[in-house]
């Protein structure tokens, strides 16, 4: 694709991924879909409007707990429970004992009931984001605005980065998004993840601080890619909705560490 008819097609593109990400109501239509496959860049541009509007709360003058639960309310209001069901059903295939294959797994993946592997890891989410979403409640409330966005731009950026450079276990939603995309398709990605690094000075935040979130969910989610490669014989929408949540939680807890540390 030119870069002419990408920049061109990037408001549908948007138009589509927020439809695709979140439960913002922005009217998404085939047309801005297919544009969405084509831009995965489009994907941590999501992030920005998710990481704003949940930040809200952490700079509200309130207790640091109310904060915190506001936030993760707002979370769930603004992305719904795909990318938590997700995780859910990825904590019940890694939870298979002995030596289970891919397919196998993958059956797992299907079944509409969540185990005790799918519900302890969505419990330990939670519970990990709340008390980071704690610790950027006591933070000083532009760094924290800060760090809430970077860590949901983070997520989305792990997201891309699956579906830039991972094959599909199977024909669906992943491959969907990764037979559109290579690994070249990164570059405008990492454009679109520069503007919350560049802002965070004006923020007083460090750049370092800013970057640890960044780094920390496309860690996350270049792990999970990794172990799904082998467990699952590739990524697909569970996948993908649980580096969604696994980054943020990696970016949150190292942007707080960051902050503290630096």
């Amino acid at each position: 694709m030119s870069r002419l008819r990408r920049a061109r097609e990037l408001p549908s593109a948007l138009r589509g991924a927020l439809a695709f990400l979140t439960r913002l109501p922005v009217g998404g239509s085939e047309a801005s879909w297919e544009a969405f496959r084509r831009a995965p860049e489009s994907i941590p541009l999501v992030g920005y409007a998710v990481g704003a509007l949940a930040a809200v709360p952490l700079v509200l003058p309130i207790p640091a707990p109310s904060a915190a639960a506001l936030y993760l309310a707002v979370l769930a209001l603004l992305t719904g429970v795909t990318h938590a069901d997700g995780l859910a059903d990825l904590g019940d295939a890694a939870a298979v004992h002995g030596a289970a294959d891919a397919a196998r797994r993958r059956e797992v993946l299907k079944d509409s009931q969540i185990g005790v592997g799918g519900a302890l890891a969505v419990a330990l989410a939670i519970a990990t984001l709340g008390l980071g979403a704690l610790a950027l409640a006591g933070m000083a409330h532009r760094a924290a605005f800060v760090l809430a966005v970077a860590a949901e731009v983070g997520a989305k950026a792990g997201i891309a980065l699956l579906v830039c450079t991972r094959e599909a276990a199977h024909e669906g939603l992943g491959s969907a998004l990764t037979d559109q995309s290579t690994p070249a398709d990164l570059v405008p990605v990492a454009v679109a993840v520069l503007p919350v690094v560049a802002l965070a000075p004006v923020a007083g935040v460090r750049v370092g601080v800013a970057l640890a979130p960044l780094l920390a969910a496309v860690a996350a989610a270049w792990l999970l890619g990794r172990w799904a490669t082998g467990a699952l014989g590739g990524i697909n929408g569970d996948v993908l909705g649980a580096a969604n949540e696994l980054g943020r939680v990696a970016a949150v807890h190292a942007g707080v560490i960051a902050w503290t540390l630096w």
